[in-house]
């Protein structure tokens, strides 16, 4: 994907448009200033690749960008990251706080300082956000349960490996998903596992639940990232790990879009994935940033880049597409895991 005409063009499109929602509009000139950024973690796939993307996103956009902190999945090392970040001069924060609910205090200070937030992939429960770039997760919950509903022919067990359920992005997915089997599918059984984004309490949990009930048939992985590799291990010590024509196949459908994810597609080992978009949420994270940093504002409504913006109570939430990704479209060029190098 070539992004610096795409880029320039959204920018611009965004500032100039003055009909629809989505309008920009200008307080105060456009200072600008510097952007600090905090990463959530190192320890997964998929947010590697964000992190990867981030500085070339903010070479095509022009991004003042402080050295990037990373505060490893531990919400007191964001905390202090941000206040590092802030005491060296940031204007504008972009975070992607992976407890959603111990954050308040922090945005609630950040709003006293007139700082701007953009956080990714998580919306804070509480404080102030300028934007969240993210995708509709409740969205990924119910095409998981409509996979493997429909793959199960209505009935039989599956396990949900939850990511962390103070995250609102476990929530969301975890609700969605149940709520669709009870709705669609009354006769799957679901056997609900919360792994923190863990990827060593997936496999536990896993290998005592098959132990258990070994004529499982599903499972829904609520992170690639973390729970492809010891999943996809489980699954060969028990001899399932076979293709969709054996009749020992165990259906796998996960959430993130990294190219392990479709690699396994292109096997038979998995059977489906959301992609999440670690390109768009670089690209436009750091748009909002920079956005926020010049005194635009945005309103809700839809986008010049195929997705809604939804109005929040503590701000406003960019809803990016999320594509269901099969064997039937695993090889999809515009899809970004497979433009990784």
């Amino acid at each position: 994907m070539k992004f610096g005409r795409a880029v320039a063009g959204a920018a611009l499109l965004a500032v100039v448009t003055a009909c629809g929602s989505g309008t920009t509009t200008t307080e105060g000139g456009s200072g600008g200033g510097k952007i600090g950024i905090d990463h959530p973690r190192a320890d997964s796939d998929f947010w590697n690749s964000y992190i990867k993307y981030v500085p070339q996103m903010a070479g095509e956009l022009k991004v003042d960008l402080m050295p990037a902190t990373n505060s490893q999945n531990d919400v007191a090392k964001l905390v202090n990251n941000v206040q590092a970040l802030t005491g060296q001069g940031a204007k504008v924060i972009v975070m992607a706080p992976q407890d959603t609910g111990a954050i308040a205090n922090t945005l609630t200070q950040l709003e006293n300082k007139k700082i701007p937030v953009v956080t990714v992939d998580t919306r804070p429960d509480k404080g102030k956000v300028y934007m969240v770039v993210r995708a509709d997760n409740r969205a990924y919950g119910t095409k998981a349960c409509e996979f493997l509903g429909e793959k199960l022919g209505g009935k039989g067990k599956v396990v949900q490996l939850q990511g962390a359920l103070s995250s609102i992005n476990g929530r969301d997915r975890s609700e969605a998903f149940l709520e669709c089997m009870k709705s669609k599918f009354p006769g799957v059984t679901v056997f609900s596992e919360p792994t923190e984004w863990e990827g060593s309490k997936a496999a536990s949990m896993l290998q005592t639940r098959l132990e258990q009930n070994p004529d499982i048939k599903g499972i829904y992985m609520h992170a690639g990232g973390v729970h492809l590799a010891p999943t996809l291990q489980v699954l060969k010590q028990k001899g399932l790990l076979v293709p969709p024509s054996d009749d020992k196949h165990v259906f796998v459908i996960s959430n993130d879009g990294i190219p392990q994810e479709f690699e396994a597609i292109r096997k038979g080992d998995i059977d489906a994935t959301v992609s999440q978009p670690a390109d768009l949420y670089a690209k436009y994270a750091l748009f909002y940033a920079k956005a926020a940093a010049e005194g635009k504002t945005f309103q809700a409504g839809p986008t010049d880049h195929d997705s809604t913006i939804i109005q929040l109570p503590n701000g406003l939430e960019d809803q990016l597409p999320a594509p269901l990704v099969t064997k039937e479209n695993v090889d999809d060029k515009a899809l970004w895991g497979n433009q990784v190098k």
